[in-house]
């Protein structure tokens, strides 16, 4: 059963550090349930909002519709920033969109945060993508997504082979908030939590809040287990088919909601016989949180699917008026460069000639032509980039990213009710 392990701590240190810090002493690990297979109690109120939720999603998600997967790069890039932004970076969602185009093409003056913001975004794109495809996720997989999150940071690859903890100083675990299972029982934990989350034991909310606060109590890195831990909740989610090719910003509501959060992650660390009432009881405390995370996170991503939508719309009308200004037809031909490329405007910001010619396997001269065609008609404006390169800049849709992003840091997800709680871009100037 899930216990509390006396443990003791023998300081070599004698100088150099606070003398609190020089201290030996006693000290307790949290030695977690296993997973797979443990029986588990949801309480019945719980278990029907989860269902209606799951239904909400999965509206979002349907065939033919313009749901989740139409805007996913667009919440991709929004979840990439929230996460870092945890680390306490807040680059702007230009520098981040100019940063994924100097992926791949030469772009100047782009700051070192909004470069791992992007890289932030292509390893969550992959948790949605080589994990979702794979039979079965395994150690070496979560391994995989940790290394590639820290590729300059080699010596913290890897499972854990000294003890960690949460909160006190970084010399001593006396007085911890919190410290994980000692290294030893690190793998086996591991495996059973791959397991878990092979199987389908429960509805795809509750397992990924499950996988989610069984990661975070083994804390199995000595670096990267925050992010690590949020990608797991979209790759849980996307696994079981509740998102398509999206993901929901659960992991901004839950850094919002920070004391809630602790709150709910200690409450799941229980030490009680499993299955038993009490145990069931503090699971369900943890699992509420997180079902309130998914709601609001649910409730904002129906918000800016709306607003995408009034964006399409008004763009629509500028370049109607703008092509009978100059004589052309009020539409551009269906299947054309300009016509798929104000589609792809809420995915892809800001844009290249070059970009967008690969994008949409087109020429140079039509991608050109199409984006010179909606800057004309006021949607898209200019940047030099590299000389003898322009980037077109769809800022409406910037100007969202950032407003979406401020809000879901507003512990009322509304920055005219509370200002935001943590780091966030500044507000487009033209707001302020």
């Amino acid at each position: 059963m899930a216990t509390w392990e006396d443990a003791h701590w023998e300081s070599n240190l004698d100088s150099g550090v606070p003398r609190s810090a020089q201290r030996s002493g006693s000290f307790r690990t949290y030695i977690p349930d296993r997973m797979d297979g443990a029986r588990l109690a949801i309480n019945g109120d719980l278990s029907r909002r989860i269902a209606t939720i799951e239904r909400g999603i999965r509206a979002l998600n349907k065939p033919g519709a313009e749901g989740l997967a139409g805007i996913a790069r667009f919440l991709l890039r929004s979840e990439a920033i929230a996460s870092s932004q945890i680390e306490g970076i807040a680059p702007s969602a230009q520098q981040v969109a100019l940063a994924e185009l100097g992926q791949t093409e030469t772009v100047r003056g782009i700051s070192e945060q909004a470069m791992l913001v992007a890289n932030n975004l292509t390893i969550v794109r992959e948790a949605t993508g080589e994990l979702v495809e794979t039979d079965s996720v395994t150690i070496d997989h979560i391994v995989g997504l940790q290394r590639t999150l820290l590729l300059d940071q080699p010596r913290h690859h890897g499972l854990r082979t000294v003890q960690n903890w949460i909160g006190t100083s970084n010399w001593s675990p006396i007085g911890a908030a919190f410290v994980p299972p000692t290294p030893d029982r690190v793998p086996e934990l591991m495996a059973d939590l791959t397991e878990y989350l092979n199987g389908s034991a429960h509805s795809p909310l509750i397992q990924a809040a499950l996988v989610h606060a069984q990661f975070e109590t083994i804390h199995p890195f000595t670096d990267g287990n925050g992010r690590v831990g949020r990608a797991l909740i979209h790759t849980v989610l996307a696994r079981r088919g509740l998102t398509d090719r999206a993901v929901l910003p659960i992991s901004m509501v839950l850094a919002t909601l920070r004391d809630r959060y602790v709150a709910g992650l200690t409450a799941y660390r229980h030490s009680s016989p499993p299955g038993s009432d009490e145990a069931s009881a503090m699971i369900n405390r943890w699992l509420e949180d997180f079902v309130d995370a998914a709601a609001i996170a649910l409730e904002q991503s129906e918000t800016i699917m709306v607003q995408i939508e009034h964006l399409r719309d008004d763009w629509g009308t500028r370049l109607q008026g703008f092509r009978e200004s100059v004589g052309l037809r009020a539409t551009p031909r269906a299947g054309s460069a300009t016509a798929r490329l104000l589609g792809l405007l809420p995915e892809a910001p800001v844009l290249t000639s070059t970009t967008l010619a690969r994008i949409l396997e087109c020429s140079f001269p039509a991608a050109s032509a199409a984006l010179d065609e909606l800057r004309r008609a006021g949607i898209l404006t200019t940047r030099s980039v590299q000389r003898g390169t322009t980037a077109y800049l769809a800022r409406e849709v910037l100007d969202l990213i950032t407003l979406s992003e401020r809000a879901l840091a507003s512990t009322k997800f509304d920055t005219r009710a509370s200002a935001p709680n943590r780091g966030v871009p500044a507000l487009p100037e033209h707001r302020h």
